[in-house]
């Protein structure tokens, strides 16, 4: 357990009551993933959007996949030593801070999420090597400088920062809001520093009649974008390549090339020049 501000952030924060008749974006996710912090209600969600789209599974396991390989490369080639993960979801295998430290111990990971169940589980993204650092802060992605003042208690903003926004952005419907978020995360970190993101997008008809069926039913609807949308997202940044493409296609390894080559959702990697 680390001796930095995580603990004591997770101590001063209560989740939320945790309704468990109604499904939950996040624990249908788990679900998708194979994980076991779901129930009988987002198991039946999960099914009902899979017979619609049956590639939701694809896409939630690839994009583990891709997370694993973008933050294996910046914490190995990229030498990249600090972390800001916004919208962390669920702890499962292989969570960020257990990729980078595998490869630098010294790696500091901050987690952010505003679901009361990610803050229920966080004690499981509070591991950390005693060379590095894990923090979790509980926060909305909108809440940039919240989110950067808090951080900074374990980063060092002087000092190059992988921002990740994994699945996230979808979760703000506001393309303004969305791009102002963005480009407030990137103006606070310094040269060498790197974005990621990763989000579904609304080139699949059967992904977007799934979402567009989930959407009226959830209170936090997740708005689709088109490729060059998110594109647009990494202006002023410099691709790694292969630039943006499907999760599968981001530098595979083994286990990449025996999954579906095109899974919906798009993931890149671009540097702060």
């Amino acid at each position: 357990m680390s001796d930095d501000p995580a603990a004591a952030s997770y101590a001063q924060s209560s989740p939320s009551t945790i309704d468990t008749t109604v499904p939950h974006s996040a624990r249908i996710w788990n679900y998708w993933l194979g994980g076991k912090d779901n129930y009988a209600v987002d198991r039946e969600a999960g099914d009902r959007y899979r017979q619609t789209f049956p590639g939701i599974v694809d896409m939630a396991r690839t994009g583990r996949g891709f997370l694993t390989r973008v933050v294996r490369h910046l914490a190995g080639e990229a030498g990249i030593r600090q972390f800001l993960d916004i919208g962390t979801g669920l702890p499962t295998a292989d969570n960020t801070h257990e990729i980078a430290q595998r490869v630098a111990p010294e790696s500091r990971v901050v987690y952010v999420d505003n679901d009361p169940l990610v803050l229920a589980h966080a004690r499981a993204l509070l591991t950390s090597t005693a060379e590095g650092s894990t923090d979790y802060l509980h926060a909305d992605v909108r809440d940039t400088r919240v989110i950067l003042d808090k951080a900074a208690h374990t980063l060092d903003f002087g000092r190059p920062v992988a921002v990740m926004l994994l699945g996230i952005l979808g979760l703000v419907p506001d393309d303004d809001i969305a791009g102002d978020v963005v480009r407030q995360l990137v103006a606070a970190v310094p040269s060498g520093s790197y974005l990621v993101i990763g989000d579904a997008t609304d080139t699949d008809p059967s992904l977007v009649e799934a979402q567009d069926y989930y959407n009226e039913r959830d209170p936090s609807p997740y708005r689709l974008r088109s490729p060059g949308h998110i594109a647009g997202f990494f202006d002023g940044l410099e691709f790694v390549t292969p630039g943006l493409v499907s999760y599968p296609q981001w530098h595979p390894d083994a286990a990449a090339n025996c999954e579906p080559s095109d899974v919906g959702a798009l993931g890149g990697v671009a540097r702060k020049p």
